[in-house]
């Protein structure tokens, strides 16, 4: 498995979603404040909306943006917390399609999809 793995959100019917082929997924909503943290995250990409690119590691990487810190399980689910964003955010257990067990740490970037 990739230690640097990338998805391509995008907005539908007003909700973050991404569509992942190889796990099965098709419009895979973020809820319940990872939305908030998609919000904050895309300010200065232009139409983020129509999609963007966020890369996502349980290792630190070069060019980063956020550092998500574990808080707790709920609902099958695992709450996060970005101190630099001072935003907590569920992700739902398709995160179990990219990890095994839920991380510590997640460490995100977001950018400019590329054509």
């Amino acid at each position: 498995m990739n230690s640097i793995i990338a998805i391509h959100p995008y907005k539908n019917e007003g909700l973050w979603v991404f569509d992942d082929d190889s796990v099965g997924l098709l419009r895979e909503p973020f809820v319940s404040g990872a939305d908030a943290i998609i919000e904050r995250l895309v300010e200065g990409i232009p139409n983020a909306e129509q999609g963007f690119t966020l890369l996502f590691s349980a290792s630190a990487f070069p060019g980063y943006q956020a550092e998500l810190e574990w808080r707790r399980e709920d609902m099958g689910g695992n709450w996060y917390y970005s101190p630099a964003l001072d935003i907590e955010g569920w992700l739902c257990p398709a995160l179990f399609n990219y990890f095994k067990q839920a991380p510590k740490k997640i460490y995100v970037q977001c950018m400019p999809k590329r054509p």
